[in-house]
């Protein structure tokens, strides 16, 4: 027996319309929140900036390697292979192969965290509020709520000038382990055979 779903003509004045609304509207507020909270970003120095892009570039370098002919992939993973083991671009060697300090003793760290936090409020709050106000007034409406709750759980746009490097990670376990996925990296070069394969599509 086959069974027909009826749906009132008013639902989308009375249930899809204002949940369009307050969700823009939300979105405004949280977006104006979180431009006053957020805090000023300190001028990083010169050797945290060349830490950071450093482990950025090898990153890069797996990332787009068949970009470039194996020579050139070559020669810049053994500089950079070389350079992570050696801990050339860190930006306090001389911490090379001590704990990492409490990172609740650094100003910079626990700013770091406090944005994070805030953030992560400036998120959970609002998604809170529309939830249960949904639940509220619209229980009966339950692909709608699950709809709007994906919806929510991807607004998220994470924390802003969030550091590569975060509190209590060791930058030079990082550049190590970065040396490891490039030295097992298998290059192929999207060049390689162009004219043949240009040669079979004519």
């Amino acid at each position: 027996m086959n069974q027909s779903i009826h749906r009132d003509p008013a639902l989308f004045y009375w249930i899809l319309f204002p949940i369009s609304i307050v969700m823009i509207l939300t979105g405004i507020l949280r977006h104006y929140a979180t431009v006053l909270l957020a805090t000023t970003p300190k001028k990083l120095s010169q050797p945290a900036i060349r830490e950071q892009r450093s482990l950025i570039r090898g990153i890069n370098l797996r990332s787009n390697s068949h970009q470039i002919s194996p020579a050139a992939f070559n020669s810049r993973k053994s500089y950079l292979i070389s350079s992570y083991k050696d801990g050339a671009f860190l930006k306090d060697p001389d911490t090379r192969g001590k704990p990492a300090g409490n990172p609740m003793s650094d100003p910079a760290a626990m700013e770091g965290m406090m944005g994070m936090m805030k953030g992560n409020m400036m998120m959970m709050v609002p998604q809170t509020v529309i939830m249960g106000w949904i639940n509220a007034f619209f229980a009966g409406f339950v692909i709608t709520a699950n709809q709007m709750a994906q919806q929510m759980s991807q607004m998220n746009p994470g924390a802003a000038g969030a550091n590569i490097f975060q509190p209590g990670q060791d930058p030079d376990k990082l550049f190590k382990s970065e040396a490891e996925n490039l030295e097992v990296v298998e290059h192929w070069y999207i060049l390689t055979g162009i004219e043949e394969r240009m040669l079979e599509g004519m």
